[in-house]
């Protein structure tokens, strides 16, 4: 059985399972009378129990169901000014251009430059600042899914920082010593394999090792510097590097140091992208958390390959061998010392609870495989009993993304199936794996070989590179992802600009689209990573009618397509180390009327979205508490979030049956970024920031990189109609997106962003012209 179908017998036997149809969140037409109302229905979906992978990992998810009417009251587009009752009053405080306005009228919104700080990074200040200017308040889903990226990337900084890094390097000293004591006592490949052991752990604790100008002097009292380790941490992660392996290891540390790109291994004699460990995301916070990625990203990348086609050696086949003795140990290693399992167990848990499961081999695989093979016999582990390991070793599904090991290269004629064959060649033991997620896993099959030569019109459309090949898809889009999620703006504009024309586009899309249509509710919800796209989906549809008017337009779509760009950015960001990211093979080859009534705000009308992003919230709360990780200021702030949210749902729904709100609802609004307070208590200003920055692809031919970036808060300025027929201008914050190529040697992390934000950012994507004047 492989291991994607042993994990889904888990599901089956571990998961009390109850999910009530599937939740497609769109209008449904509830007849062809002329009377007949359109509606938002949803079902119920819910589900608990407990996954393992020897590890202890709740799943809790609960969404309710929905059943609205919508029937927000239309206005007419061009929209004019003298029919927005509180226009004069606006524009007077927020200026607004002949161009803002032109767009304004067009599409019943805007987004415009903040005029309160351009170059704003916390789009919670924005709300306060409305309020005092006494502006009506409209809450946006930008700053939800900010918020909830806020909790998410706390918590997991905060459990690596204070928690995984001292399991970490507790099981790699064990593991170290360990691999000494077999080397001492083993003969053969064996002893081999465990000289070679030693260098990786002995690498691994190396990066995990503060260096003294990372410590804390022991007599600075006055002054605690928090991005340090603490006084004393020198002597306290102090280990020696076995001497039998020292100028591997000391070479493998000098390119990791370098990260100038592929090179090749000195312990594992395959090409390696070296320029990946460099810290980017959360890690660059503090020189703990600095340490805590480059080791964790050598466990997640090195491989201990099956087969030896991308070895550089006399004899591959040999070194294959030695590499699944290797893995064959510490695998053996893990199984007879109940607590380093549980060490391992622990991490791979709240890991997989948050992005999800290795994409790779991994201890469990080849304890089984062990066992199947030597059963209660002596482990031998020798040219015989390997080749039987890998026939066993061979059933196991291999992995999906390729992850650029090997720098695999393609030769004329370039077909889909030598790329499937180069990842094939790609399969082993990770230690702890990076992992599947759904997106990379687009990237990886709509490029290259997979999609064909260019033949479109433009000359050079952005995912166009020119390799010895001819002119293939280098690089995917964020806009493949969005449209697999159900945007047909995304479609649209991968069509516009040419970016989808190439020769087996179609076909590679049609069969991507037909896996996506078949993923079920539980699939979308198997872990926080895939549940936070799923949370994006009722973002991407058609707002039909009964809808706000801004709402129906293609202009408010791509801007909706723009929010969950830079949500899923933030999502790349945070789990930045985990997952694993994708690479394209190198191819060789008038006056205003009295106002009788106040001046009240509005609640983006998204009450699918609030159900699943409170539902990803409880799910979220609920896990990290059940596992014990999550301290009580977290918890706090992720009910607080969830309380926040069940009320946005609540008035949400409301205006879309075109209900008044009540006083305490509009009180809600108007006082929005008060109710925040709770959901940024002890965050600090960095964690704030909406500018941040992710690499997500790689493309060897080229040796750039596909960067998503969050910019500066920009200001979203929108007309509504309220129940009582009066149309209103209200504004809120909204994210800004960038996408961008840059040199794979020079991958970019917050900091380095930012100085490009401030000194020349790059051009925003096509579809923001339709909505930015």
């Amino acid at each position: 059985m492989d291991r994607r179908n042993r994990l889904a017998l888990v599901y089956v036997t571990l998961l009390l399972f109850v999910c009530f149809a599937g939740c497609s969140g769109q209008n449904t037409d509830q007849g062809a009378d002329s009377n007949a109302v359109d509606m938002l229905k949803t079902d119920a979906v819910t589900y608990s129990g407990i996954l393992g992978q020897g590890a202890t990992l709740p799943v809790n998810y609960n969404l309710e169901a929905l059943d609205i009417e919508l029937k927000v009251p239309p206005y007419e587009l061009p929209l004019k000014k003298e029919e927005i009752s509180n226009y004069k009053t606006f524009s007077g405080k927020i200026p607004l251009n002949e161009s803002d306005i032109e767009v304004l009228q067009s599409n019943g919104f805007v987004v415009i430059e903040n005029p309160y700080n351009y170059g704003e990074e916390d789009i919670t200040s924005m709300y306060p600042v409305l309020k005092e200017n006494e502006i009506p308040v409209f809450i946006t889903t930008d700053s939800l899914l900010h918020l909830y990226h806020i909790q998410f990337d706390e918590t997991l900084r905060q459990i690596e920082e204070n928690q995984f890094y001292d399991t970490i390097w507790e099981t790699d000293l064990a593991l170290l010593n360990a691999s000494v004591d077999e080397y001492n006592s083993a003969s053969g490949e064996e002893k081999e394999a465990a000289r070679r052991n030693a260098a990786y752990f002995a690498v691994a604790l190396s990066l995990l090792q503060p260096e003294s100008s990372q410590v804390q002097a022991d007599n600075s009292y006055d002054f605690v510097d928090e991005a340090l380790f603490p006084a004393g941490s020198a002597e306290k992660y102090r280990f020696e590097i076995p001497s039998f392996v020292r100028d591997e290891v000391e070479a493998e540390l000098t390119l990791i140091e370098a990260h100038e790109g592929f090179a090749t291994s000195p312990i594992f004699l395959y090409d390696e992208d070296y320029s990946q460990y460099v810290p980017r995301g959360h890690y660059t916070r503090s020189e703990k958390l600095q340490n805590y990625f480059k080791a964790f990203m050598w466990h997640g990348r090195i491989s201990m390959l099956l087969k030896g086609e991308l070895i550089k050696s006399e004899d591959p086949a040999k070194d294959a061998r030695i590499q699944t003795i290797q893995a064959s140990l510490i695998a053996s290693q893990l199984e007879k010392d109940p607590d380093l399992l549980k060490n391992w167990d622990r991490i791979y848990g709240v890991t997989a609870f948050y992005v999800g499961f290795s994409d790779d081999l991994g201890p469990y695989e080849y304890m089984e495989a062990i066992n199947s093979v030597f059963g209660s016999e002596e482990r031998k582990f020798n040219e015989t009993t390997i080749e039987e390991m890998k026939t066993v070793l061979a059933e196991y599904e291999g992995p999906k993304i390729y992850g650029g090991t090997g720098n695999c290269a393609l030769e004329p004629p370039f077909t889909p199936e030598q790329a499937d064959e180069c990842l094939a060649n790609t399969t082993g033991f990770r230690f702890m794996g990076q992992r599947f997620i759904p997106d990379s896993y687009i990237f990886s099959n709509m490029v290259g070989a997979y999609t064909g030569e260019y033949q479109g019109e433009k000359e050079e459309p952005f995912t166009l590179v020119i390799s010895e090949a001819g002119p293939i898809r280098g690089f995917s889009r964020g806009l493949d992802v969005m449209a697999l999620l159900g945007s047909e703006r995304a479609v649209y504009w991968l069509d516009e600009l040419n970016d989808s024309s190439y020769k087996n586009y179609s076909v590679q899309y049609g069969s991507m689209e037909t896996e996506f249509s078949n993923f079920s509710t539980a699939d979308w919800n198997r872990n926080l990573y895939w549940s936070w796209l799923y949370s994006l989906q009722p973002l991407l549809k058609d707002y039909g009618e009964g809808y706000p008017t801004f709402m129906q337009t293609d202009a408010w779509q791509d801007k909706e397509l723009s929010t969950s760009l830079a949500s899923w950015t933030e999502l790349r960001h945070d789990t930045i180390l985990y997952a694993k990211q994708s690479y394209t093979v190198l191819a060789t080859s008038a006056m205003e009327p009295p106002e009788e009534r106040p001046v009240v705000g509005y609640v983006e009308p998204v009450p699918d979205f609030y159900s699943r992003l409170l539902a990803l919230t409880k799910m979220t709360n609920q896990g990290l508490d059940e596992m014990g990780v999550l301290d009580p200021v977290s918890k706090s702030r992720l009910t607080e979030l969830e309380n926040i949210l069940s009320r946005l749902q609540a008035i949400s729904e409301k205006e879309l049956e075109n209900e008044e709100l009540t006083e305490e609802d509009y009180e809600f609004i108007k006082n929005f970024g008060d109710q925040l307070e709770g959901v940024i208590a002890d965050v600090d200003e960095k964690a704030r920031k909406t500018t941040v920055v992710a690499d997500v692809h790689t493309d060897t031919n080229t040796e750039t990189v596909l960067e998503e970036g969050v910019g500066y808060v920009d200001m979203l300025v929108v007309a509504y109609k309220l129940p009582d027929g009066r149309i209103l201008i209200g504004a809120g914050p909204v994210m800004s997106h960038y996408e961008f190529k840059q040199s794979m040697s020079d991958r970019l992390a917050d900091e380095k962003w930012r100085e490009i934000l401030e000194a020349n950012p790059p051009e925003r994507p096509e579809w923001t012209s339709t909505y930015i004047s």
